[in-house]
């Protein structure tokens, strides 16, 4: 007798290039953290003290995501996790969203106290600090730079989140956050320093803050829709009808699609059919560029 029962790991056991672009970041981030404290303490100087703990703030959201990858690797032969653990890394995703959210609110505060209680600024030592973050947050940019990307076999899904590594997401936006900060606080110590526009440095915050706001929103659209099972895009959804209403005398009944983890889908499928065809040959002809790893097919003869 066939046996029956299959591994549900999908390969989330093995480690994924996020993971190790992540780690890289981390050390990167935890070693500009500890520089800048110490300096800060050594030379006391509270701006480098300050941007040092704010590094500190980005380094535990990086760490999240670089934990997920380790627990859901190290989980992924669990048999709890009915679908394997590729949540796992968009249960992270979610949360560093959360963190991005809760730093553009903590931008907005302290952009509107600096409004209405300007403080003076020594310009040549913050801008030395905020050249070296843009230094550090560009390289950290580029190491994770995502792109948006899909795995080279949904490419043409450019729209389709399903598909996307949202942990690596999250932590590049973290970055991305960061060097935004940098450019802005430059260009308006520059602007305050030879125009005299002090208003601009607290101006420049909130409007890093919005743009913040928006990857938050987008990303925690993004991973809560994963999170929550929601069913793939329609243009999914009619490729796999298509595909297998091309078996003749075959109606698709009902069909959902769902996320299970960066790049992989589980589906399930309720057909009538007017004579004797087997689940597997249904299975055959699921679109393979797809990345459907677990199918369940329903056949009603009639």
């Amino acid at each position: 007798m066939k046996n029956l029962t299959h591994s549900h790991t999908f390969g989330q056991d093995k480690p994924r290039d996020g993971e190790r672009r992540t780690l890289i970041v981390v050390v990167i981030t935890l070693t500009m953290m500890v520089v800048e404290i110490a300096a800060g303490i050594l030379y006391g100087s509270m701006a480098l003290l300050a941007d040092g703990l704010h590094m500190a703030s980005h380094a535990l959201a990086l760490g999240l995501s670089y934990a997920a990858y380790i627990l859901a690797r190290r989980y992924a032969k669990d048999s709890r996790f009915s679908f394997g653990t590729g949540k796992i890394n968009t249960l992270a995703a979610f949360a560093s969203a959360m963190m991005l959210g809760m730093f553009a609110l903590l931008m907005v505060y302290e952009s509107i106290m600096r409004l209405l209680n300007p403080i003076p600024i020594v310009f040549d030592q913050a801008i030395i600090v905020a050249v070296i973050g843009l230094v550090v947050n560009g390289a950290s940019v580029f190491i994770l730079g995502i792109n948006h990307e899909h795995d080279d076999h949904h490419h043409h899904h450019e729209h389709d989140h399903h598909h996307e590594d949202q942990n690596l997401r999250a932590a590049y936006f973290h970055v991305l956050a960061d060097a935004l900060t940098s450019v802005l606080a430059i260009s308006a110590l520059l602007c305050a320093k030879y125009f005299g526009w002090m208003w601009m440095d607290p101006v420049m915050g909130i409007v890093g803050a919005i743009l913040v706001t928006r990857w938050s929103v987008g990303l925690l659209r993004d991973s809560g829709k994963i999170l929550l099972d929601r069913q793939a895009p329609d243009n999914v959804i009619a490729h796999i009808k298509n595909h297998i209403e091309e078996e003749p005398g075959t109606k698709v009944e009902d069909l959902h699609v769902w996320a299970i983890g960066p790049g992989l889908l589980a589906c399930e499928v309720c057909v009538s059919c007017n004579h004797e065809v087997s689940a597997e040959q249904f299975k055959t002809r699921l679109p393979k560029h797809l990345g459907i790893v677990h199918a369940t097919i329903e056949i009603h003869r009639v």
